[in-house]
């Protein structure tokens, strides 16, 4: 890779050092600014942005930036308290990272968003009537047109349509979804099945199976 710029926005220092082993990693230029910075002179293939701070509106409105500057790729960095909430922007292409990542995921991250990868496979985009679901990117489209789902919100549908036509627990989808250490009741599966639901339209939330006395299955 070579002759890439990254743009690196945050508000403190604290992953300064982290962003900037992309010097060496992919032997990109790296810029550092701020957030609230005037606009940006120079030209950038990526912006990494530390999203601790920084309110969704705001991600979206640099989203919006990207795309009338072209439509350069977005990296968040998140912290991992904070990846319930989190929403991908739709305007650009986006990938997140968690700030405890490594230099190795940091480079992969990077490097996918800069085009260096080669293309996703065929297995790792799933498309169900109008709905379709890249596993490699996080994104999900219907119609062609993304769809505005949070990381949960976007993990528990594709994990349902990733295993058809089975039923799991609300317990175990507590488990493999949002992790064993989880805290919360078996409520938060139900409000994110319909906030899916709703998102999705009636043609894929039909799919969305409720299984009395079980929980829920995506059926093909």
């Amino acid at each position: 890779m070579t002759e890439k710029t990254v743009l690196f926005m945050a508000r403190t220092t604290r992953l300064h050092d982290f962003i900037r082993t992309l010097s060496t990693s992919l032997g990109v230029e790296v810029h550092v600014a701020t957030p609230d910075s005037p606009a940006v002179a120079h030209d950038f293939d990526l912006l990494v942005l530390d999203a601790d701070g920084v309110r969704p509106d705001r991600v979206d409105a640099m989203a919006k930036w990207l795309e009338s500057r072209g439509g350069a790729p977005m990296l968040l960095v998140v912290d991992e308290e904070d990846i319930a909430e989190m929403r991908l922007p739709s305007r650009v292409r986006a990938d997140f990272i968690c700030s405890g990542a490594g230099d190795a995921e940091l480079e992969v991250r990077a490097r996918q968003l800069l085009g260096e990868c080669e293309a996703v496979p065929v297995d790792e985009v799933l498309t169900v009537d109008n709905l379709t679901i890249n596993l490699a990117t996080y994104q999900v489209s219907l119609d062609g047109e993304p769809v505005d789902l949070t990381l949960m919100e976007y993990s528990l549908l594709s994990f349902l349509a990733t295993h058809p036509n089975r039923a799991y627990s609300r317990e175990v989808l507590l488990h493999r979804v949002w992790g064993f250490e989880y805290c919360g009741g078996t409520r938060t599966v139900d409000v994110h099945i319909r906030r899916i639901r709703s998102k999705v339209g009636p043609l894929i939330a039909a799919h969305i199976t409720t299984v009395r006395g079980v929980g829920y299955l995506f059926k093909e």
